[in-house]
């Protein structure tokens, strides 16, 4: 099963303050982990919502695009990981491991949610299923 790990932001991230040497630092070790122990199929940090947009759908098919930054940073993504395992009990002990600490400057405790990706075996099966899986063989072969 698939689960991303997600690293909720903060007023550093959202100022787009990036990790010092040594964070990276450790933050390489701790993916060479998940490397090694070949769980990890990404991984990446995100820009603030400053250099992002939303888009809402509304009825009758109007889009309307929201330029960021978005005020509440507890509620915005700062990176995520996407690590596949057996368990969510093993996705947690791997988001345990996190070498994140309590924030120096404001004493801000980092928070981390963990979320179980769909699988194609969680639908019912069918046509659209059939073709949701034949795109995913496609893209597999593209890489």
């Amino acid at each position: 099963m698939r689960f991303m790990m997600i690293v909720k932001a903060n007023k550093d991230s959202e100022a787009g303050v990036l990790p010092d040497e040594k964070m990276l630092a450790t933050m390489g070790k701790y993916n060479e982990e998940l490397v090694k122990a070949g769980v990890l199929l990404d991984a990446t940090g995100l820009a603030p919502s400053s250099q992002g947009a939303r888009v809402r759908f509304s009825a009758g098919g109007k889009r309307s695009v929201i330029d960021g930054p978005f005020t509440e940073a507890k509620e915005l993504i700062a990176g995520y990981w996407l690590i596949q395992v057996k368990s969510k009990d093993e996705a947690i002990e791997w988001a345990k491991r996190i070498p994140f600490e309590p924030d120096p400057k404001t004493g801000e405790d980092p928070e981390v949610e963990l979320r179980r990706l769909h699988e194609l075996e969680d639908f019912a099966p069918g046509p659209a299923v059939e073709r949701a899986r034949a795109l995913g063989e496609q893209l597999a072969r593209n890489k």
